[in-house]
């Protein structure tokens, strides 16, 4: 049914068409052309064009296909799942080990490559496959007219029609075809409608407008008209495009163009190519470079300080090569895989895709959540929402009218009608049908905007007619009104205080019908007309929403304690959006307009982004630019969408989370996919990516801050000792158990403090960290020489084998205790608790590791039994050690308020 909706002063008006996409020329002259002239213009018939005819344009056309970002094959995906900073210096540092014939280094180091590159390989792997299915899901025919010529038809004789369209693939068609459109279809191409009845279709995928839209093929003059007063094409009431929806209706209509031709396809072809660097790869290539960059400095020094002090130069390469495996945080890759495909997993149980790994830590490091407001906020369905009288108050009788108009109109009911049956369900009002009998209609037409049926109330013996339709020609239609329960005449004044009811709805963003009625005298079987709408009485309005879903205002709630800004992006203008923010607790005290976002430079846009929550009446690529803005700005930034317009601004944003019922594109363009389009999963997943994040950090800071203590022990034991402090294949070893006792670490909990606020990668922190926390190891490994040298005199090249034993033990425990001490903020083992699988690997590790001396093993490597007096000494120093870190911890957390 034909609305009042409120027109945006020219300020506010949408952007052209062209600065949101490109429209075939073609298809707007289309719209100002009689559909005779635009069927000749086709070199088309009434009844389409014949499949001969289709055949030959679709070689000259190509088919109707938009371009889209296809997964890669899957050598491509594995060969990309390698592509890490330390995967290469570890595979060179593989390669050294061969040349020097260390073929257990090598192997070591190789199924670490191996284990974390395929570990993600087969999780994305498994990702992109299931979106792939999403997309093979969507309906992919339109029914077609195809004449065809009669076995009896004389060569040149006009084609006869057939009877019914015919299901024909979307690629298929082409420029020409007639198709038939009728509710629940997609449009396939841009197409001028040639007839329509009822036909409402929803362009929100287009434009983000949640209302769905009126089409018809209106008069070319109208045509001309609407594009005068800058209407742009995609408001033509007689075009519909690629890519939208009919709700409700039935119509004919030429293809125009088709595949890249279309709107949709000139804004898919903006949306191949290189993504965006997201705010996961710039921290993941910042810490790795880091690392990297102190063991090119690091190894260097140990060769050259142990080559000079030794006079063995091909030892001392060795163990530089040794020291810069051990230096090198292998486990990471696998560490940060494990950790992401954890979230993937847990995710999926939320019914989620995670079609990229990163996107689970970017939705943790996430601290301004853009998002769309139609079909995201929105449930995407209009609903009845007040039904008042004209002084505002909530009237039962405005309903119970409408309701009966509704019910009894024969043709096809609009999504308004439908809303109005939804609600009658709810109110039980169906038992008020039964009382009453149709005897005629007034159809609706797009000149009146009314419509109106003719009831007799049975068991009083009257007549009514009922009429509905757009508030200014249901008013226009009125002499009365009815005030409280008399009927009293429609003055200046009261029809005054009615407009202004209407107007402040519509500024509330409600559609607005208007609901009349008159007694009509019981003539039996006369005809009703258009005349016989006069003289109504104004009985009042019943309004209509998009209403926002019962999940949003929880999840905004929850994403804001947690410290995540939201910022509605959308098409949609003002008044509606304004509805949908206040309903779901978003304070929005100013607004940015598309037009203006085009104006302002980028630095403006900048400080403006900040600034504003709600942007309304946007293009496609003043989305993506105004996440952009942010992004520059320092924020980390998600966007929520599922239309066609919404896929840049998913593309530009570090995650981009969609829905399964999203538009192809967007799908393509996401990192996530929702399969049940409830927001708080992604509450859930913010807090699941924080985990992940903090898992990951906890891994690089034990990592970093050990091998930073390790490298200072190591040259201060180069300077003292007569031998190597370590054998090369002594590091190997404590490195591998190392690394075995941390891959719990991803099962491993976090503390709920450390979930409040968003997580990014911070590089000065991880150095300061580094330099803070490392030497204390480096504290406790001289103690321990001193202990061997001066105790247990291990201080001659024949006791080196009883020295090495000693801190390859007390290394190996105090690396692997420390990840207690590390992973939380509080005092470890009382306040706060490891997963049980990282406790279980360090009481095993650490068990492997006091007994590998003691083995066949051991002897093998040059290790020897250690003398039990030195268990006393390893357990005091072990206890100190842990306390010292304690006691810094402290120290660095009220210093820099911060600790993962």
């Amino acid at each position: 049914m034909p609305v009042s909706t409120p027109v945006a002063p020219p300020a506010a008006r949408r952007p052209t068409t062209e600065a949101r996409g490109s429209i075939a020329p073609v298809l707007r002259g289309t719209a100002t052309r009689a559909v005779p002239d635009v069927l000749t213009a086709l070199n088309s018939t009434p009844d389409g064009i014949s499949r001969a005819e289709a055949e030959v344009r679709r070689e000259q056309e190509g088919p109707n296909e938009i371009a889209s970002e296809k997964s890669p094959h899957w050598s491509v995906q594995l060969l990309r799942a390698f592509n890490v900073p330390f995967n290469y210096l570890l595979m060179v540092l593989a390669l050294v080990a061969i040349v020097t014939d260390d073929d257990r280094a090598a192997v070591v180091i190789s199924v670490m490559v191996g284990l974390s590159g395929t570990l993600r390989f087969w999780q994305e792997f498994r990702s992109n496959r299931a979106a792939e299915k999403l997309r093979a899901m969507v309906r992919t025919t339109a029914t077609v007219c195809r004449p065809f010529l009669a076995p009896n038809t004389e060569p040149g004789a006009p084609p006869a029609p057939t009877s019914d369209g015919e299901e024909v693939p979307l690629r298929d068609l082409v420029p020409g075809d007639v198709i038939r459109l009728s509710a629940g279809d997609l449009v396939p191409a841009d197409v001028r409608l040639l007839s329509a009845k009822d036909l409402f279709v929803s362009q929100a995928a287009l434009t983000g407008e949640s209302m769905q839209v009126e089409k018809a093929d209106v008069p070319p003059a109208e045509a001309e008209r609407l594009l005068a007063g800058g209407a742009a094409p995609l408001e033509l009431p007689s075009l519909c495009f690629m890519g939208t929806t009919v709700v409700s209706g039935t119509a004919h209509a030429a293809v125009v163009v088709t595949g890249d031709r279309t709107y949709l396809g000139s804004l898919a072809r903006q949306l191949t190519g290189q993504r965006v660097v997201t705010a996961f790869d710039k921290g993941v290539r910042s810490v790795s470079w880091l690392l990297i960059r102190f063991i090119f400095v690091m190894a260097p020094v140990v060769f050259l300080l142990n080559g000079l002090t030794k006079g063995d130069w091909y030892e001392a390469f060795l163990f530089a090569v040794a020291i810069a495996v051990g230096l090198t945080p292998e486990m990471l890759p696998m560490i940060v895989t494990a950790n992401l495909a954890r979230g993937a997993v847990a995710m999926s149980r939320r019914k989620v895709i995670v079609k990229k790994l990163p996107a689970i830590q970017n939705l943790g490091a996430m601290d301004v959540l853009c998002t769309d407001k139609t079909g995201t906020l929105t449930q995407d369905k209009v609903v009845l929402i007040r039904h008042l009288d004209v002084d505002g108050n909530t009237s039962q009788g405005v309903f119970e009218y409408g309701f009966l108009n509704s019910h009894f109109q024969t043709g096809l009911k609009n999504l308004l009608d439908r809303a109005v049956l939804e609600r009658a369900n709810e109110k039980k009002v169906q038992e008020l049908a039964r009382r009453f009998q149709k005897y005629d209609e007034v159809p609706f037409d797009f000149q009146r905007r009314r419509m109106s049926v003719v009831v007799n109330e049975a068991h009083k013996d009257r007549d009514f007619l009922i009429c509905k339709g757009a508030a200014e020609e249901v008013l226009g239609a009125c002499t009365h009104a009815r005030v409280g329960d008399h009927d009293v005449p429609l003055t200046d004044a009261v029809r005054g205080r009615a407009q202004a009811l209407q107007a402040q709805m519509n500024r509330d963003g409600l559609r607005v019908i208007a609901v009349a009625v008159k007694q009509v005298p019981a003539q039996g079987s006369k005809q009703y007309g258009v005349a016989d709408e006069a003289d109504l009485t104004l009985i009042g309005f019943m309004t209509f929403l998009d209403p926002p879903k019962e999940s949003a205002a929880p999840a905004i709630a929850a994403l804001a304690r947690h410290g995540v800004a939201v910022k509605i992006l959308t098409g949609d203008n003002e008044p509606v959006t304004r509805k949908v923010c206040k309903e779901v607790g978003l304070s929005a005290p100013s607004v940015l307009l598309g037009p203006q976002v085009e104006q302002m430079t980028d630095p403006e846009l900048e400080r403006a982004a900040e600034e504003t929550v709600l942007f309304v009446k946007l293009n496609p690529a003043q989305k993506a630019r105004i996440i952009a803005a942010l992004k520059r700005r320092g924020h980390t930034v998600g966007f929520l969408g599922d239309g066609i317009n919404d896929a840049p601004a998913l593309r530009e944003a570090d995650v981009g989370v969609s829905v399964d019922t999203g538009a192809d594109i967007a799908r393509e363009s996401a990192d996530i996919i929702l399969l049940e389009k409830s927001l708080m999963v992604l509450e859930a997943g913010v807090l699941l990516g924080r985990q992940t994040h903090g898992n990951t950090i906890k891994y690089i800071k034990m990592a970093a801050s050990s091998n930073f203590g390790n490298v200072f022990s190591v040259l201060a034991a180069s300077v003292w000792l007569p031998f190597l402090p370590m054998l090369a294949i002594h590091l190997l070893i404590q490195n591998l158990l190392y690394d075995v006792s941390q891959i719990g670490i991803p099962f491993d909990r976090t503390d709920p403090e450390y979930l409040e606020t968003p997580r990014k990668w911070q590089i000065d922190d991880l150095g300061r960290f580094m330099i803070t926390i490392g030497p204390i190891s480096s504290v406790f490994d001289l103690t321990t020489f001193a202990v061997m040298y001066y105790v247990f005199r291990a201080n001659a090249p024949d006791q080196q084998a009883l020295f090495q034993s000693a801190w390859f033990v007390e290394g190996l425990l105090s690396q692997t205790l420390i990840i207690h001490m590390i992973r939380t903020a509080k005092v470890p083992f009382v306040q706060s608790t490891a997963a049980p699988l990282l406790l279980a690997l360090t009481v095993a590790v650490m068990a492997a590791g006091v007994a590998v001396p003691f083995t066949s093993l051991g002897a093998a490597v040059g290790l020897v039994p250690l003398p039990w007096a030195y268990f006393p000494w390893l357990a005091a120093t072990l206890i100190c050690y842990c306390l010292l870190t304690q006691f810094v911890k402290r120290w660095y957390i009220r210093k820099f308020g911060t600790w993962l």
